[in-house]
């Protein structure tokens, strides 16, 4: 029954945020912080230079300050806990999940823009949040959306570069050979080759290359889609439609539900603090000047990863094992055998567990909501519905796991599968086209704020070894 309560309490989050008679603080000061132009890129040049001070001053007064200690566990085991990064467009806080400058997922879908009133969040909304900071206007998300849309033509030798590629490949092999190969229009690149840049504003091109790349993506990663799965039937991108809505067409859905559930999808998933692997690759590889083709390339191979983007189409293909075996209608009881069987062969449950957080992940509750308002009946929502009373009891008994509740890909896949989007190799592709709007945005900023080569101290066991002997 605690179990049942927390399930409970964390589901009412969004409703509670909504029954509150003022914003938070932060939303507060965001919407006071509201502009009228409508160029993204004017607002940007007004910001950066307050930014570029605020830095200065960080560095020259408070340099020297400690913030944490390193310890031995962190060195082996992957940086967990180390902070060494600075991430402008988010903050992942353990207990109650990420926030985009400083709004939680619950705010932002109440204050930015929506398709329809009372809809989901507009991905350019989030993008014009992330990249500013501040709230936009309907009439500033409208602009960008066109602006996004003006942006995506997509050459002819891109499409060529991925049909080299046996359509059997990966989604994810394809769709980042198709970034790799948008590269050759880089205007970073260029302007770096020919120096015609002061480094001061290497953020000016860096834009054009990320919105470029942002508005791409979606016509690159759908014809990886159709190709694959549609026997190569291109759908082209509609001019009249926004940003999610246009992508979930181009994949050949074009339900207002499944365009909703697509608006939904690329805003949560857009970005998530700088230490996740697509995140701290794409910075990684950006701070060495690379260009942002480059940079997020190096982050969608970092997202492949089974330990990474690659989890969320394991969710699915697991939950309809248990399907499969035990079938639609499997009682709790069941669903307990099942889960203890899956751990005691050394296998975990995908979707649960996250490496920050230690309570259900927000991206999981919105998702549920959505579930609830739409697809309530679904049998998969309410295996899933299921796995979220029985699944973190199981975990805390075992006693090895530090956050037993479900992350983003418990959930997301059910959702897809619903509207018909069942091929589950590809969604880690979708995941991807998402998250281009956070490490695209960071690239932006890693730019503007001149932030260096990124190349932290490495040491072996030796000298491990040697520091331990002289420290005691």
């Amino acid at each position: 029954m605690v179990f049942f309560r927390g399930v409970s309490a964390i589901s009412s989050i969004r409703s509670r945020v909504g029954k509150q008679s003022s914003l938070s603080n932060s939303v507060r000061w965001l919407q006071m912080q509201s502009s009228s132009a409508l160029d993204l890129k004017s607002q940007l040049q007004e910001i950066i230079p307050e930014q570029q001070d605020h830095l200065k001053k960080l560095k020259s007064k408070h340099g020297n300050v400690p913030v944490g200690n390193i310890t031995v566990d962190m060195v082996l085991g992957g940086m967990r806990g180390m902070t060494g990064l600075l991430w402008k467009t988010s903050l992942l806080d353990a207990e109650e999940g990420i926030r985009f400058r400083g709004l939680s997922i619950p705010e932002c879908q109440k204050v930015l823009p929506a398709a329809q009133s009372g809809g989901e969040p507009l991905p350019e909304g989030l993008l014009w949040l992330l990249l500013t900071g501040k709230v936009p206007k309907k009439e500033q998300v409208d602009a960008l959306s066109k602006e996004l849309a003006d942006r995506a033509a997509v050459p002819d030798y891109v499409y060529k570069t991925i049909d080299a590629l046996p359509s059997t490949a990966h989604p994810m092999t394809q769709f980042a050979s198709g970034v790799m190969a948008l590269q050759v229009q880089s205007e970073f690149q260029k302007a770096y080759e020919e120096g015609v840049v002061h480094k001061s504003k290497f953020w000016e091109p860096t834009f054009e290359d990320a919105l470029n790349l942002i508005a791409r993506v979606p016509v690159v990663a759908s014809y990886v889609y159709r190709r694959m799965f549609k026997d190569g039937s291109i759908i082209p991108l509609d001019n009249s439609l926004d940003y999610g809505a246009n992508f979930s067409h181009m994949l050949g859905f074009d339900s207002p539900q499944m365009k909703e559930l697509m608006r939904l999808y690329v805003t949560i998933h857009s970005d998530h603090e700088g230490g996740n692997v697509s995140a701290h690759a794409g910075h990684l590889v950006g701070s060495a000047l690379s260009d942002p083709y480059l940079s997020f390339a190096a982050a969608l191979n970092g997202l492949a990863g089974p330990l990474h983007g690659l989890a969320n189409q394991e969710v699915l293909l697991w939950i309809k094992s248990v399907v499969e075996e035990c079938g639609e209608n499997i009682s709790k009881e069941q669903l307990k055998d099942y889960v203890w069987e899956t751990l005691n062969s050394g296998k975990v449950v995908p979707g649960y567990g996250h490496g920050v957080l230690r309570k259900t992940d927000p991206r999981y509750v919105c998702q549920r909501e959505f579930a609830l308002k739409h697809l309530p009946d679904d049998p998969l929502f309410q295996l899933v519905s299921k796995l979220y009373e029985v699944v973190p009891p199981i975990l805390t008994e075992l006693g090895k796991v530090k956050n037993p509740w479900p992350n983003v890909d418990a959930h997301s896949g059910v959702l897809l599968n619903y509207y018909g989007l069942t091929e589950a190799r590809y969604y880690t592709v979708l995941f991807g086209v998402s998250r281009s709007l956070g490490i695209c945005s960071q690239l932006i900023w890693d730019r503007a704020l001149g932030l260096p080569l990124e190349r932290p101290k490495s040491v072996n066991m030796d000298w491990l070894d040697n520091f331990m002997r002289l420290s005691r």
